[in-house]
């Protein structure tokens, strides 16, 4: 391809609405241009980026026993109302009614639509294992689209699901796909790691996501130095070393705290630890209130006990309803005398000599003793796990980084089959509920992850795999015909060669040339020059290195090869 046959509209200045750094560069390079809040158009340089995962995730897809289907966008309501997401989906879910005035969505996910299909089309066990997948759009309305292509409401996915006869060939697809989705990043060309992970709307009881490491991402992982244990924070297993029962503890003394409400201005005030104080946070579940008990220097997660507490709906208390539940401000709220169900994290049971809340505004109760002046309902791990914790499996250091979840796998189990009695006849003729998987990874926010993980202050540094050209030629003069006849002989070898070469031929300096290069991230630039051309030469550079070389023009090919790997 000619530069000047390409629609590349790269901008030198950043724009003014972009926020991370592959929303500024996908902008800059002439790659993306919003329609609307979260809505894109892809250009010809990112949607040939686009072809190229897709295409790797399509092999590796086929290569696991995966069958490429078309599904519908537009979903009737009906299909949804039998699972029950309908409602419980929520305002992500873009809906719409035709002229009958009968309910539709564009579809988020597509669980629904490819159980009805397979339980309409499939009535035997001999008919199983089955791997179905599509890539296409899907349609998500975020309260807050943001980040580019990273928080979208419409963005290019791809969503395999698994349906098995039972759990045994579950965790044979289950292990297909997570072969197979290494396999997929791997090729990418990019750092990444496989976390366990909540299962969250989607439903099922084993997840694992798929992050690319950067700096900017928004998902916090832990791993442990000395295993291969990994998972988000949402996930992660916090460690309760159990402690020797504490016996002797002075009796309850209530304590004046004139104004102090946080755990940093009651510390402070009283010139304990943090981890001494028992933080005391009041919620709704499922309109019941709970006191959800956490050490003062820990923060708690909500996914944990949401997921504990099996609730479907939860919200953290106001500041009117907590004074109508226990009588006191936030700040100033404790478990000692509390009449209302207490959920305590792990760590509370090895608290002693303690303090916490008097439920009393502008008091706090020091030699708190938990078992002796209160006791919870339950314990339960519901804190966030942190750098510096120990491993829950093999007891090593955790650490931490940030990546960005690409890929997420689920096992399903009958979820989705037995709300909608989707199932088939085993050996013996009885009807038996499928057993499923579900397997998503986001084209078009891979492409974002990418960036985020793989650019500098010159612009983006694209894996040789998924670069929208492999090379880019630039004379520098287009006006000197020796540089235009060496531009012209190279670009037709290499294309001979099977290169994807993008020929700049614009009657531009050679600056201009070089900074769009270096923005749009073509791994490879061959520069064209007066003073290399006497030498019969021309000048390589990788864009992830600084220096470039000098290579005879005869054998320019021949390097070119082997540096993209088809030599």
């Amino acid at each position: 391809m000619r530069t000047t046959q390409l629609l590349m509209p790269t901008l030198r200045e950043e724009p003014s609405d972009t926020e991370v750094i592959s929303h500024k560069l996908l902008v800059r390079a002439g790659m993306i241009r919003k329609v609307a809040g979260g809505i894109y158009t892809y250009l010809p340089l990112a949607f040939r980026v686009l072809q190229k995962i897709t295409q790797i995730v399509r092999e590796e897809m086929d290569k696991a026993g995966g069958q490429e289907v078309g599904l519908p966008i537009v979903q009737p309501r009906e299909l949804w109302d039998q699972s029950g997401r309908w409602q419980l989906y929520g305002d992500e879910m873009f809906r719409l009614k035709d002229r009958h005035q009968r309910d539709f969505c564009l579809g988020p996910t597509h669980e629904e639509v490819i159980t009805a299909i397979v339980n309409a089309d499939v009535h035997s066990y001999r008919d199983l294992p089955l791997l179905l997948y599509q890539i296409q759009d899907k349609f998500r309305d975020e309260i807050r689209p943001r980040f580019g292509l990273m928080r979208a409401r419409e963005f290019i996915m791809k969503d395999l699901y698994s349906f098995d006869v039972d759990e045994d060939g579950l965790d044979i697809s289950y292990r297909k796909m997570y072969f197979a989705y290494s396999a997929i990043f791997e090729r990418l060309g990019l750092d990444f790691r496989v976390v366990e992970a909540d299962s969250g709307a989607i439903g099922g009881n084993v997840s694992h996501e798929f992050i690319v490491l950067a700096r900017s991402g928004e998902s916090l992982v832990v791993y442990c130095d000395q295993c291969d244990y990994a998972a988000n924070v949402e996930k992660a297993e916090a460690v309760f070393e159990p402690v020797e029962t504490v016996t002797e503890c002075p009796p309850l003394e209530t304590v004046y705290t004139p104004g102090r409400k946080s755990v940093a201005e009651v510390t402070e005030f009283l010139g304990v630890d943090p981890a001494r104080i028992i933080k005391t946070l009041i919620y709704m579940v499922d309109d019941v209130p709970h006191a959800i008990l956490i050490r003062g220097d820990r923060e708690l997660n909500e996914v944990k006990l949401k997921n504990y507490l099996q609730a479907t709906e939860m919200f953290m208390a106001p500041e009117d309803m907590v004074k109508e539940i226990t009588g006191a401000s936030i700040g100033s709220v404790g478990p000692v005398g509390l009449k209302i169900k207490i959920l305590a994290d792990l760590e509370i049971q090895g608290m002693s000599d303690a303090f916490c809340g008097a439920n009393r505004d502008d008091y706090h109760l020091a030699h708190v003793l938990p078992g002796r002046d209160f006791v919870p309902d339950a314990y339960a791990d519901l804190r966030n796990v942190e750098a510096g914790d120990s491993c829950p499996r093999c007891r090593g250091e955790l650490l931490a980084t940030r990546g960005i979840e690409v890929g997420h796998i689920f096992k399903l189990g009958t979820k989705y089959s037995q709300a909608m009695d989707a199932g088939f006849l085993d050996e013996d003729g009885v009807k038996r509920h499928f057993v499923m998987g579900c397997y998503g990874i986001g084209i078009s926010r891979v492409m974002a992850a990418a960036i985020e993980q793989k650019h500098d202050d010159d612009g983006i540094i694209w894996p040789m795999a998924i670069a929208p050209y492999q090379v880019i030629i630039v004379p520098v003069n287009v006006g000197d015909e020796q540089q235009v006849e060496c531009a012209e002989r190279l670009y037709r070898e290499l294309q001979e060669a099977g290169v994807e070469v993008l020929y700049d031929d614009r009657e531009e300096r050679a600056g201009v040339k070089f900074k769009d290069a270096d923005l749009i991230g073509i791994p490879l630039r061959i520069t064209i020059g007066p003073k290399s051309l006497k030498q019969n030469k021309v000048e390589i550079k990788k864009r992830w290195e600084a220096e470039s070389e000098l290579v005879d023009q005869d054998k320019i090919v021949d390097v070119v090869l082997s540096l993209i790997g088809k030599a």
